[in-house]
């Protein structure tokens, strides 16, 4: 097993502070440049034009002869769905750029996603029925229990597995699992020294889900940093997955105690109804989160005007203006009719990173899944990826992706960097 390695330590610290530079990549050709020169150019690549799609299924395949088969999971119905549609799509798009392009090392990639509905034993399930198909790489799976649990088949059968979202340390405890978004430890502790270094708060709550290895895990991390910083936890609250829809007595301590700020490491289905609950209680702190708070503009009856001034930390903003991110946003809304969050730029970057690190391999489509694996971990540590949520990313051998972190503000009803 591997060991957490904790990533962007002081870096993250100095690059938060200093205006929070983002971690978008600013290159014309594409999203992806390997250190080889491998990485291909998607910018004159059109999303779309792969040789056969299926909308239904997400699946692109060959128009004939040999292919590469990239699987991918996530949930695409359920409570969760906003992040596994936008992985879905995401990834698509890339798929059919690379295509577009000429695919990896020449081959084509054929690409088919399965709906784990965000349940840890549906995920497994989906893996088999990908394994069947013939997967030779996953990329996925989309949320943290989904992916340790797939991790462990994974690891199993020695196949590669890049999971573009899963921030559970646990996600890439193994050698053939690598993961594009930060860890949870890395969210909770940039975020404390975000309020910390910016003077946002003096006193801070925090609700959290302590039946999830999502939230707890940032909140430990977050605790333990915030004893560096010039802030006090003045209440720190949980609930479980059986008591989720009422926080009036989360709420109401956080008030009590004078919390300037409420610091929620939460999904937004939870934290829609904390700000709607809060609003009733006539309590109006700051509310801060992390990625699982992007997705909260698009709940169903939620009056978004309540998230007015929330903030989160996550590697990229829709409205940046590099020109990386303007040529992706505007493929996505062309392909989807919707504007990509950042649980679809890490799929994007995903794609782009398996592409970058099996071109630097040399991966050829005859190969079974362990020696490409074998291949593909050996090359990820060695690849540099300038994409949506990065540049100059890197990775580690234990899996950690290194980049710079950036939070953005809902001002408008739209999520503006900051």
């Amino acid at each position: 097993m591997k060991k957490y390695n904790k990533i962007i330590s002081a870096v993250m610290a100095s690059a938060m502070a200093a205006s929070l530079l983002a971690g978008c990549g600013n290159s014309a050709d594409g999203a992806a440049s390997s250190t080889d020169g491998a990485a291909a150019d998607n910018g004159a690549a059109a999303a779309g034009t792969s040789n056969t799609t299926s909308e239904a299924g997400g699946e692109t395949a060959s128009a004939g002869g040999a292919v590469i088969k990239i699987g991918g999971i996530g949930p695409t119905t359920g409570s969760a769905a906003v992040y596994g549609v936008a992985v879905q799509n995401a990834a698509q798009l890339a798929v059919d750029e690379i295509n577009a392009a000429g695919g990896i090392n020449g081959v084509q990639i054929e690409f088919k996603f399965e709906d784990d509905e965000c349940d840890a034993e549906k995920s497994v399930n989906a893996y088999n029925t990908l394994k069947d198909w013939g997967m030779q790489m996953l990329m996925g799976t989309v949320t943290s229990g989904c992916s340790v649990a797939v991790a462990e088949k994974t690891a199993e059968d020695n196949m590669f597995q890049l999971t573009p979202s899963g921030s559970s340390v646990d996600c890439v405890k193994y050698d053939n699992a690598f993961r594009v978004c930060f860890s949870d430890p890395n969210q909770g502790m940039a975020s404390a020294k975000y309020i910390g270094e910016n003077a946002i708060a003096s006193t801070v709550a925090v609700i959290y889900d302590s039946s999830d290895i999502y939230s707890s895990g940032i909140y430990e991390k977050f605790a333990a940093e915030a004893a560096n910083q010039p802030f006090e936890i003045v209440s720190a609250e949980a609930f479980t997955a059986d008591s989720k829809t009422d926080f009036s007595v989360q709420l109401q301590k956080a008030k009590d105690a004078g919390a300037e700020l409420v610091f929620l490491p939460i999904y937004y289905t939870e934290a829609s109804l904390i700000l709607s609950q809060s609003s009733t209680l006539g309590y109006a702190p700051i509310f801060f989160g992390c990625d699982g708070l992007d997705g909260i503009l698009n709940v169903e009856n939620f009056d978004t005007s309540l998230a007015e001034g929330v903030m989160l930390l996550t590697p990229f903003a829709a409205d940046a203006e590099d020109e990386l991110t303007q040529k992706f946003v505007s493929a996505y809304k062309e392909k989807f009719g919707d504007t990509p969050n950042q649980f679809a730029a890490d799929a994007y970057d995903a794609v782009y990173a398996i592409k970058a690190a099996g071109e630097k391999a040399g991966i050829t489509p005859d190969m079974d899944m362990s020696a490409m694996c074998e291949a593909m971990k050996a090359a990820m540590p060695q690849i540099t990826l300038d994409g949506l949520t990065g540049v100059g990313m890197t990775w580690d051998a234990s899996g950690e992706p290194n980049k710079e972190p950036k939070a953005v503000k809902i001002t408008n009803g739209a999520y503006a960097a900051m």
